[in-house]
Formats: C-alpha cells, sequence, structure tokens
C-alpha cells in the first residue's frame, strides 16, 4: 500500500485532467482532482462548446435569406443577444455539472481551489497539504494579450462569451482559428467586423489554397480582412467607443465598439509552483515533457495545451488517458497524434486531415494535387455566392494519400470520416473505388480525376 495520501493528483479539470482522472480510477488508483474555477475546462465552459452554440445561432440570419429561394415567406426576424447569452449559460452549467458528477462517479476526489506544488510529492490546496505518487498538471492556457497602450480596453475569447450586449462595431486581431471563427460569429449576428492580423494571410499553417478560399469567402459576407497590419494603440473616446491606432497603410484610427484579441494562448503555468520546483519550461511556459507526458522530474507529469504543443480537446483527452495507462496500465501508452484531423468553424467552415501541399512537397518530393471549386447545390436556389473548395493531396510514385482539405458546409463532419481512410493508408486507387453517394459535396473527393503534378524542384 503506497504511503501517499493518493496515486494520481491531478491539477486543472479541463478535457485532459478529468480524463487521465477517471482512467487512473477505473484502473484501481486512489485519485483526486482540483479545479479553481468550474469543472470542464476552456473547451466546454469558454471555448469549443460555448464558441460552436454560438456559430450555430449566427448561421440564422443567412438560413433565413436562403429560405426565400425555396418558396418561403419569412417575416422581418430579431435577434437578441441576452436571450442567446442565457441560453447558452444553462447549457454550459448543466455540462459543468456533468464532469463533476462523472468524476465522483469514477470515485474521483473532486475539489475546488487553486492548487500549488510544493516538492515531487505534495500539493497545497486551500490552506491543506496532501501528497502524491504522481502529480499531473492539466491546466490549460490562457489568451495571449500585447502590451500596448490601453490595451485593457480590450477583451479575450474569455469575455466575449459574456459580453451584456452585443456590440455594432468589432475589430479583431489575429489571424488563427479563433479570430476567423469570432469574426463569422460576430458578423453573422449582425456587428460590422473587421479582422486585422500582421500576416501573410488568415490561418497560418494550414494549406494555402484553404487560407486562400476561405478569405475569399469571409470577404463576400462583408468581414473587412486588413492583412500586413497590427495595432499600436487603443484610446477610449467620450462616447463610450474606442479609436483604434493602426500600423501599415492604415492612417486613420478605427472607430469601433470593441477590440477582441485572438492573438493565440500562453500555457497556465503561473503560480503553480513549477519553475521554483525545477521543471522544465519552454519559452512561453510550456511544460516540457517526454512522448509519455512525464516531466524532467519523473513525479510529475503534464498534458493538454499546458504542454505548449497540440493545442485541441481530443489531443488533450488521448493524451491524458495515455498517460493514465502508462502509470497504472499494464504497459506504456503513448498518444498517438499521427493524421490528426482538425476543424476551423468558420463561415464557411474548413476540415483537414493530413498533409498540406508544402508539406507533402517537403516529404515526399513529387506530389500530385487533385481539387475541385463548385457552387454548392443549396445555393443554385439561395442565389448566394458561396463556393465550396475541395482538395486532395497524393504522393506521386505511392499513389497514397498524404491529404484532404475542404472548406464549404459541413466540411468538418466530411473530413471525420476520411481521416478513417487516410490514416490506414488509402491510396487514390482506392478513393476512385469508393461509390459516390450523390447528391453530396462529399462525393467529390472519389470523383476527382484532373491532377496537377508538382515537385519540391519546381
Amino acid at each position: 500500500m503506497s504511503s501517499y495520501d493518493y496515486q494520481l493528483f491531478v491539477i486543472g479539470g479541463g478535457s485532459g485532467g478529468v480524463r487521465a482522472a477517471r482512467v487512473a480510477s477505473g484502473l484501481g488508483a486512489r485519485v483526486a482532482i482540483a479545479e479553481n474555477f468550474r469543472y470542464g475546462g476552456t473547451c466546454v465552459i469558454r471555448g469549443c462548446v460555448p464558441k460552436k452554440l454560438l456559430v450555430y445561432a449566427s448561421h440564422f440570419a443567412e438560413d433565413f435569406a436562403d429560405a426565400q429561394g425555396f418558396g418561403w415567406t419569412v417575416p422581418a426576424v430579431q435577434f437578441s443577444w441576452p436571450k442567446l447569452i442565457a441560453a447558452k449559460n444553462n447549457e454550459i452549467a448543466r455540462l459543468s455539472s456533468i464532469y463533476e458528477n462523472n468524476l465522483r462517479g469514477s470515485k474521483v476526489e473532486v475539489m475546488h481551489g487553486a492548487a500549488r506544488i510544493l516538492d515531487a510529492h505534495t500539493v497545497e490546496i486551500n490552506g491543506k497539504q496532501v501528497t502524491a505518487e504522481h502529480i499531473l498538471v492539466a491546466t490549460g492556457g490562457a489568451p495571449f494579450v500585447p502590451h500596448i497602450p490601453g490595451v485593457e480596453h480590450a477583451i479575450t475569447s474569455n469575455e466575449v462569451f459574456d459580453l451584456p450586449q452585443l456590440p455594432k462595431r468589432v475589430l479583431i486581431v489575429g489571424g488563427g482559428y479563433i479570430a476567423v471563427e469570432f469574426a463569422g460569429i460576430l458578423n453573422g449576428l449582425g456587428a460590422h467586423v473587421t479582422l486585422c492580423y500582421r500576416g501573410e494571410q488568415v490561418l497560418r499553417g494550414f494549406d494555402d489554397d484553404v487560407r486562400a478560399h476561405l478569405h475569399q469567402e469571409m470577404s463576400k459576407k462583408g468581414i473587412s480582412i486588413l492583412l500586413h497590419q497590427d495595432v499600436e494603440r487603443i484610446e477610449k473616446v467620450s462616447d463610450g467607443s474606442l479609436s483604434v491606432g493602426l500600423t501599415g497603410s492604415q492612417a486613420t484610427p478605427l472607430a469601433v465598439d470593441a477590440v477582441l484579441y485572438a492573438t493565440g494562448r500562453v500555457p497556465n503555468t503561473q503560480g503553480l509552483g513549477l519553475a521554483e520546483l525545477g521543471v522544465a519550461l519552454d519559452s512561453s511556459g510550456g511544460v516540457k515533457v517526454d512522448a509519455f507526458g512525464k516531466t524532467n522530474i519523473d513525479s510529475i507529469h503534464a498534458v493538454g495545451d499546458v504542454t505548449h504543443r497540440i493545442a485541441l480537446t481530443p489531443v488533450a483527452i488521448r493524451e491524458g488517458a495515455a498517460l493514465a495507462n502508462t502509470l497504472f496500465g499494464p504497459t506504456p501508452v503513448s498518444a498517438d497524434l499521427t493524421t490528426l484531423p482538425s476543424a476551423v468553424f468558420s463561415q464557411p467552415p474548413l476540415g483537414t486531415v493530413g498533409l498540406t501541399e508544402a508539406q507533402a512537397l517537403a516529404q515526399a518530393g513529387e506530389i500530385d494535387i487533385y481539387s475541385s471549386n463548385f457552387r454548392n447545390m443549396r445555393h443554385t436556389l439561395s442565389g448566394r455566392d458561396e463556393r465550396t473548395l475541395i482538395k486532395l493531396i497524393v504522393d506521386t510514385a505511392s499513389q497514397r494519400v498524404l491529404g484532404a482539405h475542404m472548406v464549404g458546409a459541413d466540411s468538418p463532419e466530411i473530413i471525420q470520416g476520411l481521416a478513417v481512410a487516410i490514416r490506414m493508408g488509402a491510396t487514390k486507387a482506392d478513393f476512385d473505388a469508393t461509390v459516390a453517394l450523390h447528391p453530396s459535396a462529399a462525393e467529390e473527393f472519389v470523383t476527382l480525376r484532373d491532377k496537377v503534378t508538382r515537385n519540391r524542384n519546381d
């Protein structure tokens, strides 16, 4: 019998920490978990879940408009931001309570409060010290906001979910998935949205054709995208609005009602005692771990966003389960994150799995590109000028499909299925031999015939 109070003490009640705690308890370990806010973490409380609910809400304006092309007469509609936020809050409270109940049902001791690591086996919470054979840090991340004059007037993705009213004019700073998602949400709900990004194109790291296509479609919806520009200062004026000074070619300050920063996230490692204990951290404060989630101190581990690697909820869940199995199962398990599918719930949304064109060229040397750019069947009657992009990347030599990308309605749902095939090593011939499901946008992936071959040396 271990002399410690617990065999595993988890700090952080988000997706990764909760999964690790429940799996470890299921394997017979004595487990406790501590959370200083609400159980569910970023994803449930102020990330994926409330954001997706707002994405749904923001689509109705276009749905009402499109309905007329299908014979519907839609009366004048009104939108209430406070009603939406109240409904969102009720759902988040329900989900958070489910997380706690599931933990208790798994025989995990649930604590509320800020935990701090005192030594390799001791944690302090609410003035009480407890010991653990293993300590897991799963505290996630937080929005990064730069130090510029007037930045205290800005908000982040944390605060936007609880604004009392929808701002009429919004400047979104950033070009990543959070920025483009909130641009679509706020624009769809009726705000005038400007997106400012210092880079050359939105969604750095995604396939270049995907980036360009999404930019074009966002612009069609009335979102103003300013590239190669950044915010220099924010000033509050007498009427309560904000005056924003921009770099680049924008000489006139921008007048808005809200500035939303979406310029990345940083690991939540402050105040945990990690640096004092000598736990290795990267330049952004992320906890450095090996393939099994272990830090340079054998008894301390980390999973999820706090490691500053792949900030996706399913990744944190997979890492949490793998860590629990490594510590308390029969054999060590590392999280297999190859062929990782991802989605951006922009408008239109995008889904992607595997390599981008640039990555595939670097890896394979010569690749075949199959793509299609078309108007979705829905819009033949709605009259909306929205186009869907699909792209398949194939290794010329082996004919194995290396990547699949889509921008358009239902793309996240479609890409999830393709991820299975690509992970299993499907070839272009496998796609060609698959019977198309007609009429659907997904059938384009198995009917692509025209290709462009590209070489690394071209």
